[in-house]
């Protein structure tokens, strides 16, 4: 076991993290029922904040109710539970982790008339999920073998642990044919996401992104980028998108909690623009990180300091 922090909150109490274990008959473990969040806390000119914080534990409780799963905490005891857990690691620069899962309560995909489930938040230090040099030099892509499910099949909003087996066979495959990330395409054949980030395409100076009905998650980041765009002028459009438009792009880009916002400079072995992080992703990377610099003025309130 790797250990990344000294403490992971567990159902209230603050745990070892060595000491911070679950049952191996555990039903997520069995059927995969968790739903957890990726959050950010960054050293800003304010201090520690987490980015969007209320967002993302809104989502978490909406991943949870999509599964009927029963979540004890309210979002302002999530967001707190959060915090604690930073303080208590002495973290001012951190990803975070909370996580809602079924546990031991019995064999079956049915679990029990209620029952509970358990909650934990981990937080720990972690650099650019796809390499830092990738936020400039840009990652080359492929297009996935393996589709996103429709929505009517597993429900695409809910940021649930299940759902990441695709993110599994969309990124691993990439990775085994030479390429560090991978793209996944709908059932109909457009353009869906990138294995765990969302997607965005710019040709002419228009942004554009697939829609929620392409069985992308309805990134949080996603939006920031989208609010901080039209923000400074841009027109963002979102919209159905061919596998060829990736191509024929002026610029290529992926958004995430982990991925932040990430240059894509080839797919499936064509160049996409000149090659490397373009003037409008460069100029969205500079409106984002600003925020935490004080460059960008945080017009939607979305820095909660950990220090209340």
């Amino acid at each position: 076991m790797t250990k990344k922090a000294d403490y992971i909150w567990f159902n209230g109490e603050m745990v070892p993290w060595a000491e911070a274990k679950v049952h191996v008959m555990s039903h997520a473990l069995h059927y995969g029922t968790s739903v957890f969040e990726g959050v950010r806390c960054y050293n800003s000119h304010k201090g520690p904040v987490v980015f969007r914080h209320r967002e993302h534990m809104q989502r978490l409780r909406d991943s949870a109710k999509i599964y009927r799963m029963p979540v004890a905490q309210s979002v302002d005891e999530l967001m707190e539970a959060c915090r604690e857990t930073l303080r208590k690691n002495n973290l001012t620069s951190a990803y975070i982790r909370p996580l809602v899962f079924i546990g031991d309560v019995g064999m079956g995909v049915n679990p029990p008339d209620g029952y509970q489930t358990d909650v934990i938040i981990a937080a720990f230090p972690w650099g650019a999920y796809l390499g830092e040099e990738a936020l400039e030099a840009g990652i080359d892509a492929m297009v996935s073998s393996w589709n996103r499910v429709a929505a009517n099949t597993i429900p695409t909003a809910a940021k649930a642990g299940g759902n990441y087996l695709s993110s599994l066979l969309v990124g691993s495959e990439a990775r085994r044919h030479g390429y560090q990330e991978g793209i996944a395409l709908d059932v109909h054949g457009y353009v869906s996401e990138g294995a765990g980030e969302n997607l965005f395409e710019v040709k002419d100076g228009i942004i554009f992104t697939p829609p929620f009905t392409s069985s992308a998650l309805p990134g949080i980041t996603r939006d920031a980028i989208i609010k901080l765009a039209k923000d400074a002028g841009y027109e963002v459009r979102e919209q159905v998108l061919s596998r060829e438009s990736l191509y024929l792009a002026d610029e290529v880009f992926m958004s995430g909690t982990a991925a932040e916002i990430t240059p894509v400079r080839s797919v499936d072995g064509i160049q996409v623009g000149i090659g490397k992080r373009g003037p409008v992703t460069k100029a969205l990377q500079d409106a984002f990180f600003g925020l935490f610099t004080g460059e960008t003025e945080d017009k939607w309130g979305w820095l909660d300091p950990i220090n209340h």
